[in-house]
């Protein structure tokens, strides 16, 4: 027995702790990836947004790794710049709104919102500037060495020229459309996350009068989106990609007539697009209507933040700033790649894709058997999933079979984000075509997935599906999936709960887990949940699940609250939770009221934490890490010790305000005893890994993990079917 395995059971006997002697894997925090930039002491909880901007710090810490290529490396480049957009969209946006309308708002560090926004957004530009740095001097110097350059305009050869230009006359002239503001022209709504040139120009005429600024003109040229980052020269020696704004820069005089160009500056704008919706029962065409609008109001959104070529036109730079109220604080200088997200084109260039590492195959879950059908396999025995190391085909699988089977009889699911050309979109389609009853709750309101979510309801509605947009001022965040089944003289119900959406692409990419069962006690509870959120229905209670926003926090409370008694008692005490955040205060406060009391808690938390661990009279018995790494973790999982006997609850909730309050969210709770010692062991493992993670201290810094012994890396260990049978030998 491998002491992993032999460890799992151990140490939750031991309050989990993960201090062992025997443990060969041993977590050393040594490596600083982040410094506080205030004084947050005297705060016993941490700022929820200055927390998330140190997790976008430990993805670019990825970009440092050595054991990565540069492909690898510009993956998580990426990622840092699709994170930053998202940030500075919503949570940014968010504090404007507080800002621009007057109201208080009083931080978790302490500070109001006029002193927060400069505190937030000086930390932004201290990430943004580390981050060119990184770029210019770590990793241009390997582009050659791999293969291929990013040139400027200067260096093409005369072939080159005539190439682009041809490009420019035949495919990108017709495209453009220089917006002028002037006294005669209102001043244009400039696109979000576009590349724009900012062009100041003056009219070729002869004038008694020497020139003056009145009769200087500001104009902008917006690159459209759908147009590729770079222009590929496939060369012998390297591929040299160029950037398509250098492209336009040099040849945007075309679309200037007998005009002289003073000045042409590169710059692009994240605009405010956090919106709320009024509270609002009424869910038909009206609600769907309001999203639409509020959808078409981030296109105006307030500017919240630019970034700018150095040295632009001072002119032009004092017209923006007055136009959109911003600052020093809201202006980025960018001396490299304006978008760093463009380097996925380079990724999944032809030349370069074989570069990034292929992911071992999938293993089949426990207890699932290839001989059988779904139906069958699923009524044998709970099926647990772990996504990506089993594949998602099951549920996929599942949801197909029940579309084309003439004994299901109805299908009920919510949807929060799908895959593009989604299949679970087809099988629903094909369901409804065969006459099945399909309910399909589509959440409207899910963060930039709206006008996708809107689009597949609509497909299904006219197909004869039951469609659900929402249930008003809530956000749906549960996963479920609930199948009826006409087996002879029986009908019986196949369910799929899960943390994570119904998008196959996605569960490539995140850690999720998912249950497939026939289990009566499930399947009522979810059948149960659905007549709640499609009908008119209030269960008292739910044998396996806790919901919100009726009861989600009471039920977290309650159970933490065992813990401290059992501890006080001098029963074994312990508490583990995996989440992507953890912001609500409530629950906080009874983390650390349990360490006081002398439970031992161990939170692992990929994101936001705003909670403080280490801090002596508070929290002493609590450690926090975060795992970073080549997925994205996103599985929920919730341990209680239990005196012996845990208790294991997974699902799609984290620990925040919106979720207790503002969704509709489901834990549910593991009963069959082999899962549950899987999800254990999903657990230990995330708190063994010495390879992914980081610890966070009580000043709120991050301290990377150094692996001593032999490495652990949870993204490689659980694709290892050999290490997942050792551990049920030692549990059967």
């Amino acid at each position: 027995m491998s002491n992993v395995s032999s460890g799992v059971i151990s140490f939750f006997k031991n309050l989990l702790d993960f201090s062992s002697e025997e443990s060969e894997y041993k977590y050393k925090p040594t490596q600083k990836v982040q410094k506080s930039e205030i004084n947050i002491e005297k705060s016993n909880l941490i700022s929820r947004d200055l927390s998330w901007l140190t997790f976008n710090e430990r993805v670019l810490d990825q970009v440092r790794k050595p054991s990565l290529n540069l492909f690898e490396k510009f993956k998580f480049m990426a990622i840092t710049a699709s994170n930053l957009d998202e940030f500075l969209t919503v949570r940014v946006g968010s504090l404007y709104n507080y800002i621009d309308y007057n109201k208080q708002r009083i931080d978790y560090s302490g500070l109001r919102e006029t002193q927060f926004r400069k505190v937030l957004l000086s930390k932004i530009k201290k990430f943004i500037d580390e981050r060119n740095r990184i770029f210019r001097e770590e990793l241009k110097p390997q582009f050659e060495e791999n293969g291929f350059r990013i040139i400027s305009y200067s260096q093409l050869q005369k072939n080159q020229l005539a190439e682009i230009e041809t490009y420019f006359d035949h495919t990108i002239f017709p495209m453009l459309t220089p917006m002028v503001c002037d006294h005669t022209h209102a001043f244009p709504i400039l696109l979000a996350k576009n590349l724009i040139l900012g062009v100041v120009s003056t009219e070729n005429q002869t004038t008694l009068f020497t020139e003056t600024e009145e009769n200087k003109k500001l104009s902008f040229v917006q690159i459209p989106s759908n147009l590729p980052k770079f222009f590929v020269f496939e060369g012998e020696e390297f591929t040299d990609f160029l950037p398509i704004e250098e492209l336009i820069r040099n040849q945007v005089y075309k679309l200037y007539k007998n005009i002289t160009l003073e000045s042409i500056d590169l710059f692009r704008i994240i605009r405010n697009g956090d919106f709320t919706m009024d509270e609002n029962d009424d869910v038909d065409a009206d609600f769907v209507d309001e999203v639409k609008e509020k959808i078409r109001s981030r296109q105006a959104g307030r500017v919240v933040s630019i970034v700018i070529e150095n040295n632009p036109s001072k002119w032009m730079l004092d017209t923006l700033i007055k136009k959109w109220e911003i600052d020093k604080y809201n202006i980025h200088v960018n001396h490299e790649l304006m978008d760093y997200t463009r380097l996925f084109q380079i990724i999944n260039h032809h030349e370069f894709k074989s570069e990034m590492p292929i992911p071992p195959a999938t293993i089949l879950p426990r207890n699932f058997h290839r001989d059988l059908n779904i139906f069958d396999a699923i009524k044998e025995n709970d099926i647990l999933l772990h996504h990506p190391y089993n594949n998602f085909e099951p549920v996929l699988q599942l949801i197909e079979r029940a579309a084309e089977d003439p004994n299901v009889l109805s299908i009920k699911l919510t949807i929060y984000r799908l895959a593009k050309n989604s299949r679970i979109t087809a099988a629903l389609l094909k369901a409804a075509e065969n006459g099945k009853h399909v309910s399909a709750l589509f959440e409207i309101k899910a963060r930039f997935d709206e006008e996708n979510n809107i689009r597949e309801g609509e497909k299904l509605q006219k197909a004869g599906c039951f469609v659900i947009y929402g249930i008003g001022w809530l956000k749906t965040h549960t996963k479920l999936m609930l199948i009826v089944r006409k087996e002879g003289p029986n009908v019986v119900q196949y369910a799929h709960l899960a943390s994570g959406n119904y998008n196959e692409d996605t569960s490539k990419l995140y850690t999720d887990i998912g249950l497939l069962t026939a289990n009566g006690d499930y399947t009522r509870d979810i059948a149960e949940f659905f007549n709640v959120i499609t009908g008119h229905s209030q269960p008292n209670e739910y044998k396996n699940l806790i919901t919100s926003p009726k009861n989600m926090r009471a039920a977290l409370i309650d159970y933490i609250r065992k813990e401290a008694d059992n501890a006080e008692q001098g029963k074994p005490a312990g508490i583990c939770f995996k989440v992507n955040s953890l912001e609500d205060k409530d629950i906080i406060e009874e983390l650390y009221a349990a360490s006081q009391r002398g439970v031992k808690i161990e939170l692992i938390v990929r994101g936001i934490c705003c909670l403080r661990p280490g801090r002596v009279g508070l929290s002493e018995n609590i450690k926090v890490r975060s795992i970073v790494g080549n997925f994205l973790e996103h599985a929920r999982i919730f341990y209680f010790h239990n005196e012996g006997q845990p208790r294991v609850y997974g699902g799609s909730a984290d620990m925040m305000v919106r979720s207790f309050d503002k969704r509709i969210e489901s834990l549910f709770e593991f009963i069959n005893p082999d899962i549950k010692k899987q999800l254990i062991q999903i657990l230990y493992a995330n708190i063994m890994d010495n390879v992914n993670a980081y610890e966070l201290q009580e000043n709120g810094e991050y301290l990377k993990s150094e692996t001593i012994g032999e490495p652990l890396d949870i993204h490689t260990y659980f694709f290892d079917k050999d290490k997942q049978d050792i551990l049920r030998d030692s549990l059967f």
